[in-house]
């Protein structure tokens, strides 16, 4: 299917259709807008699932969808497992509807840049707690604060973990689509990966995921630590 190049047309096609009509911001997860594809959260599924977490830490927290989705997986695989989400600024009515959700027992969050000193000390902190660390970069996606995310974030992640950074299909859309916004092709989580996986060999593109995927959102983003 990878190979297939009429098929992977037709997907750069529908994946710029559908960044027009804003199409992940159609799903909930548990009640909480989760805004990510349906296909990034399959795969997120099976790589918890596979991993097996003790601690997920997510930058960019939005409405909490996503920390809601990765606290139910956490919960069906039970013990004292958690998430800790990071935002620079978490809305008054999102933090109210998280901790409001029976799922926020397993959550934690910590509001302030992701890519600042002092919050990136937190929580190393809070991960010393825990034995498996799963890292999702879903921030800002200017090159810049990707790379320094990947820098502050990666050695909490081990041989077998994930470290998943999301929106790298930026690069691959028409930069009329990030109108506004300081991110654009050339300048986003692509770029930051790519320039990443130069200096670090402790980390790998699983292929087959995005592979099997097709319609992503993270196209060379979810990285597997192959060594400590």
């Amino acid at each position: 299917m990878a190979e297939d190049s009429r098929f992977q047309s037709l997907t750069h096609d529908w994946m710029v259709g559908s960044v027009e009509h804003r199409y992940s911001y159609n799903f909930r997860w548990l009640g909480r807008p989760i805004i990510q594809y349906p296909q990034d959260i399959v795969a997120m599924q099976e790589i918890i699932w596979e991993v097996q977490p003790d601690l997920i830490v997510e930058a960019g927290i939005a409405h909490g969808g996503s920390l809601v989705f990765y606290a139910s997986i956490l919960e069906l695989l039970g013990g004292e497992r958690s998430v800790l989400g990071v935002d620079v600024d978490i809305r008054q009515h999102n933090r109210e509807a998280i901790e409001a959700h029976p799922m926020f027992k397993r959550i934690h969050m910590i509001e302030g840049s992701s890519i600042d000193h002092a919050i990136v000390q937190q929580v190393h902190a809070f991960a010393r707690d825990y034995r498996r660390v799963l890292v999702v970069l879903d921030s800002n996606h200017t090159d810049a604060h990707v790379r320094q995310e990947l820098e502050s974030y990666s050695p909490l992640v081990k041989t077998g973990s994930y470290l998943v950074v999301f929106d790298t299909v930026i690069e691959n859309l028409p930069d009329e689509l990030s109108a506004n916004r300081p991110w654009r092709q050339g300048n986003n989580p692509w770029t930051a990966v790519q320039a990443f996986l130069a200096t670090n060999d402790r980390f790998v593109i699983d292929d087959l995921i995005e592979g099997k995927l097709a319609i992503t959102v993270a196209p060379s983003g979810y990285l597997k630590c192959v060594k400590d």
